[in-house]
């Protein structure tokens, strides 16, 4: 299998299984952290990204977030 057919059937997927592809993608690649993260701050990053996949749902749009922000305290 070449890399556009990967590519091609990996677009075919839906949203969610992408992002999931891409953060396991982006996990392997080996780099340098810009910043150094405590344990503890890692742990809650991890628990926090686990959250996500589990129920992504939990997640709103920016901008929603804001419409909600202003409605609430303007």
């Amino acid at each position: 299998m070449n890399i556009e057919t990967i590519t091609e059937q990996a677009l075919k997927l839906e949203p969610a299984l992408r992002a999931y592809i891409a953060e396991i993608l982006l996990e392997s690649l080996d780099y340098e952290e810009d910043f150094v993260v405590s344990e503890a701050w890692r742990q809650e990053i991890q628990k926090r990204c686990k959250e996500i996949d589990t129920n992504p749902s939990l997640l709103i749009d920016g901008e929603q977030f804001m419409d909600k922000l202003k409605t609430r305290y303007l």
